[in-house]
């Protein structure tokens, strides 16, 4: 089976055989990510674009090139680059993919990533574009459900900010290639995006819609909490209106399935309460972990290492 994909923008670009050898090679590599000397992406060099805040994407992939034996380059702050002085994106995609190996990106732009694939000489991974996507986080949810959980005949309730979330956006439409049910749990002024609702609908998924998390938490078999992003309110008191819409307690868990697990990209801000970590429904540290095997996964088929 031979990886379709040059660079890493929407998970809208993967086939679902591409994603199911992301995986498969993924959990061949989660004793490398604990720490297994390995050198199969010795001599590459990854460089780390962020032009926002980061702390679990960006470690993880200098994580997981490191992990395999290559190395890293950072931009570092963007006050501190030749970004504060006016160069463009492009340019600036242009120099480094001249140094490095492979771009991660990640952007406030909405559709940075695909620009930036245009100008690059290197294959460019989307580490966040504005309120677009984020496929490589939607590459290790998915791994974890699989690994906790099961792929197959599943039901999942995607909870919190579904207007700006780019995890969720990026989440629904891989579920959509796994025939999952979906849930979408938001206040209304935060509802997923009707032209993602309309793409499910036609990929002849079922698709429920609620404001009230207590109607679907003795119904799903995973359940997904997001933060409210400050950050993409133009107005703080439209943020204001509905911060703390949701927040999850291990009380509020008495009746869920035996086997539900609860997931979230972090950070989280109040949505999942400290209590639900004893449970044995949380999933959302070890979530964490994965994304370093995944990641390992899917930067040796882009640069073509091999196992």
């Amino acid at each position: 089976m031979s990886f379709s994909l040059r660079h890493v923008i929407s998970i809208k670009d993967f086939r679902r055989e591409d994603i199911d050898e992301i995986f498969e090679l993924a959990e061949r590599l989660e004793p490398v990510a604990s720490g297994m000397p390995c050198r199969l992406l010795g001599g590459k060099l990854l460089a780390l674009l962020f032009y926002e805040p980061s702390t679990r994407t960006r470690l993880s992939f200098d994580a997981a090139v490191k992990r395999l034996g290559g190395t890293s380059i950072n931009l570092g702050s963007v006050e501190a680059s030749s970004v504060a002085k006016g160069e463009t994106l492009a340019d600036t995609i242009r120099v480094v993919s001249g140094y490095a190996d492979a771009i991660v990106l990640r952007h406030p732009m909405e559709g940075a990533a695909r620009m930036a694939s245009e100008y690059s000489r290197v294959p460019v991974i989307n580490a966040g574009d504005g309120v677009g996507h984020h496929p490589t986080q939607t590459l290790l949810d998915l791994y974890t459900i699989k690994r906790e959980k099961r792929l197959h005949d599943i039901s999942v309730a995607l909870v919190g900010d579904l207007r700006y979330g780019r995890t969720v956006h990026s989440l629904a439409y891989a579920l959509a290639l796994y025939g999952a049910r979906i849930y979408l749990v938001s206040p209304p002024q935060l509802r997923m995006p009707e032209h993602i609702k309309s793409d499910l609908l036609e990929s002849n998924i079922v698709v429920e819609e609620t404001s009230r998390l207590e109607d679907v938490l003795t119904s799903v078999d995973v359940l997904y909490m997001t933060r409210i992003q400050r950050e993409r309110f133009a107005e703080p008191s439209e943020y204001v209106a509905v911060a703390g819409s949701y927040r999850l307690t291990s009380e509020m868990l008495s009746d869920v399935r035996d086997d539900l697990i609860i997931m979230h990209p972090l950070p989280r801000v109040g949505e999942i309460d400290s209590s639900v970590d004893r449970t044995p429904y949380a999933r959302y540290f070890k979530q964490s972990f994965y994304g370093v095997p995944v990641r390992m996964a899917l930067l040796v088929k882009l640069l073509e290492g091999r196992v």
